[in-house]
C-alpha cells in the first residue's frame, strides 16, 4: 500500500499542475470560495463556524476550505504543502496570514487544541493507512468537535473490489462503498450525524459525512 499511495501522491502533484497551468490565480480561487461557500452551505444543518472556532482543515491541498475563513484561527495540514508552494504559482502561505500551515500526514498529526470543527475534504481515501487516518481523526477531535468528511463513495460492490485489487483510480489508494466508510468510522468511535449526497456519477457518488465522537452528548453543544 505504501508504494500505492507514493504513487498516488506523485500523480496528484501532477494533476493539480495540470488542472491549474491554464487557469487565472486571481479568478480561480476567486471561484474556489465560491465553491466552498457553496459546500458550506450544503452542510449548515449540521455545521455552522463563528469568528472564535478553531478550525482544523486536514488533507488541505492547494487551495482548502481553509480559503473562507479569513477570521479564524486555522490549521492546515497536508504532506504535499511545501510542494504546492514550490511547483504552484496559484498557492503562496503567506497569501494565508490566518493560516498554519502543515507539511504533514492525516496518520501522523499532533496537535493540543481544541478544534470546534475538523474538515477532511476529499482527503480521507488519499492516505496510506487509512486505518490509521481515522484513529488520529478520532484523537484529534474532542467531545464537542464536529467532524466534516466527504468522500467519494463506491456506487457498486463489484466495482469497488475490481478497483481495490486493480488501481484504475489511480489518485485515490482506497476504494470504499458508502457503507465501507461508515463502518470504518463506527468502528473507530464516530457517530453520524449527517450524511447527504452532493453529486452523483457514473462509478461513485459524492457523499458529505458529520460525525461526532461517540461521547458526545448534546448538553456539550
Amino acid at each position: 500500500m505504501k508504494i500505492r499511495w507514493r504513487i498516488a501522491q506523485a500523480f496528484e502533484l501532477l494533476w493539480w499542475q495540470r488542472y491549474l497551468h491554464t487557469k487565472d490565480e486571481k479568478s480561480y480561487l476567486i471561484w474556489k470560495k465560491n465553491y466552498w461557500i457553496n459546500f458550506l452551505n450544503e452542510i449548515k444543518d449540521f455545521c455552522q463556524t463563528d469568528e472564535n472556532s478553531k478550525i482544523l482543515d486536514l488533507g488541505c491541498g492547494p487551495a482548502g476550505i481553509y480559503l473562507v475563513f479569513d477570521k479564524n484561527e486555522i490549521d492546515a495540514v497536508d504532506p504535499l504543502i511545501n510542494l504546492y508552494e514550490e511547483k504552484i504559482p496559484h498557492f503562496k502561505k503567506a497569501n494565508f496570514p490566518q493560516v498554519h500551515f502543515f507539511c504533514d500526514s492525516i496518520e501522523n498529526f499532533t496537535s493540543s487544541k481544541n478544534y470546534a470543527t475538523i474538515f477532511c475534504i476529499n482527503a480521507i481515501n488519499h492516505v496510506s493507512d487509512i486505518e490509521q487516518a481515522v484513529k488520529n481523526l478520532s484523537t484529534l477531535a474532542d467531545a464537542n468537535t464536529k467532524i466534516i468528511v466527504s468522500i467519494d463513495s463506491h456506487k457498486y460492490t463489484l466495482l469497488q473490489k475490481i478497483f481495490s485489487w486493480i488501481p484504475g483510480d489511480i489518485l485515490h489508494p482506497h476504494q470504499y462503498t458508502l457503507e465501507g466508510y461508515k463502518n470504518l468510522f463506527q468502528k473507530h468511535g464516530f457517530e453520524i450525524h449527517f450524511e447527504k449526497k452532493l453529486k452523483s456519477e457514473m462509478i461513485f457518488d459524492y457523499w458529505v459525512l458529520g460525525m461526532r465522537k461517540s461521547n458526545y452528548s448534546p448538553k456539550n453543544k
